[in-house]
């Protein structure tokens, strides 16, 4: 569990307030008029390749509000590659971790800065942190080109609440809770479905202890009305579920899992696990942002009462049981990488085991050219819940219940490849967003 990290000071995010006034005012940009055959592009000196693989970055909003430097779509043709990483902090925030990668003539030269949005913060009061966080990165670059003559940094002047004390007490001695309640409904003339999910959690993290307790909820019914009948289809699955980790160093933490849930689906009327469990990590947890290969072992009691009667005559059973995990995660210039191996069983039968691997990988290939491939696959032996009696046609084809299965796998592939200009630096919201909008 890696140490949470304090945001930077208000005042250095604000040094560059008004950075883009300041270094924005060139000469006016050529018209139409002047010049109907091209479209002329800014002459900003910086090219930056904004990357946010896991989303959270407004690029419009970063473009308009950093004038100076020109966004492009193609990372071999940037000067500064801006990787942008997020984690969930404690408080129930975000920490984006934001890597500046110089490319040809900055070759070598990276750096990093770190943002921390507070929960309960509007997405706008979130970006424009996120903007003002990376314009500071960015001024090292643009200092270093023909625009530097006409940077200007200047610190605003602090406001009553930047003056007032800041008080390190804290009332809810760092515990977080989050309610969130959804419901939906959804009728045509011979069909009506209805949905509800409740999810509560609540969670105390220290850079030496973290503990979290939370329950899950989720109640759907379908019902089609055929020409001889109709037909009604319901799924409950609740559960709950605490863990606590005891962080031991950089690399190091050992804990304990503990859960309770019932399905329609899995035929659980009640299952219940325990488990002691050790984790190491390759990479110091603080790198866990763009890097990050682990493995988890835990060892438990899993205990479970059925709604029906199984395949193995069993309408309950307790099983000492084990899991091991290994966890990689990786995202760089290239793009990014996530693989998962799960291997579980049954210590007093080992024939019932689970065997999964789950992997996808994003590479850029070429200038303008992605590739991305992924894919899934399970080895299973340990299905106790199935059912004895048959499955009838409506379980079936409505997915009522679980059914008997050796494996499962899937696997996707897919390719881009964008060419033309290399810059993104107008901004033009009319008519939506994208030609995406004009398919809609």
């Amino acid at each position: 569990m890696p140490p949470p990290r304090a945001s930077r000071p208000s005042l250095l995010r604000r040094a560059v307030a008004t950075l883009g006034v300041a270094i924005g005012a060139g000469a006016p940009l050529p018209t139409a008029a002047q010049d109907s055959s091209a479209v002329v592009q800014p002459a900003r000196s910086l090219r930056v390749f904004l990357d946010c693989p896991q989303g959270g970055c407004d690029t419009d909003y970063i473009q308009t509000e950093t004038p100076w430097v020109a966004l492009v779509r193609d990372r071999t043709a940037s000067d500064v590659h801006v990787l942008v990483t997020r984690l969930g902090t404690s408080a129930g925030g975000q920490e984006y971790t934001i890597a500046l990668v110089g490319r040809d003539r900055f070759a070598g030269r990276q750096d990093t800065l770190r943002f921390v949005s507070q929960p309960g913060e509007t997405s706008d009061v979130v970006r424009q942190g996120l903007t003002r966080t990376m314009q500071l990165g960015l001024v090292p670059y643009v200092s270093r080109t023909a625009d530097a003559r006409r940077l200007r940094v200047t610190l605003a002047a602090a406001d009553d609440d930047e003056r007032r004390p800041v008080s390190t007490v804290d009332p809810w001695n760092a515990w977080v809770f989050d309610v969130d309640l959804s419901g939906s409904f959804d009728r045509e003339q011979r069909q009506r479905e209805f949905e509800l999910d409740t999810d509560v959690d609540a969670q105390r993290i220290t850079e030496g202890w973290k503990f979290g307790i939370g329950t899950q909820g989720e109640f759907s019914r379908e019902r089609f009305d055929l020409d001889d009948r109709t037909v009604t289809s319901t799924r409950e699955a609740y559960g709950a579920g605490a863990v606590l980790v005891r962080s031991l160093g950089s690399h190091w933490g050992a804990g304990v899992e503990a859960a309770v849930g019932s399905s329609t689906f899995e035929n659980t009327k009640l299952l219940m696990r325990i488990a002691p469990a050790v984790e190491y990590s390759v990479w110091p947890y603080a790198e866990a942002t763009r890097r990050q290969l682990t493995a988890q072992y835990s060892i438990g009691l899993s205990s479970f009462r059925y709604r029906e009667e199984t395949i193995f005559d069993r309408l309950e059973e307790t099983r000492p049981s084990q899991l091991f995990i290994i966890g990689y995660d990786v995202r760089q210039p290239w793009g990014s990488a996530e693989a998962d191996f799960e291997a579980a069983n049954f210590l007093d039968d080992f024939e019932k085991y689970r065997l999964e691997v789950d992997a996808n990988v994003d590479v850029r290939l070429l200038r303008g050219l992605s590739l991305s491939v992924g894919g899934s696959a399970s080895l299973i032996r340990d299905q106790l819940a199935i059912v004895k009696r048959d499955a009838t046609p409506e379980e079936i084809l409505l997915q009522r219940r679980a059914l008997l299965t050796d494996y499962r796998y899937s696997a996707y592939v897919g390719i881009s490849y964008t060419f033309g200009s290399i810059f993104r630096s107008v901004v033009n919201p009319r008519f939506g967003t994208g030609p995406g909008d004009i398919l809609r």
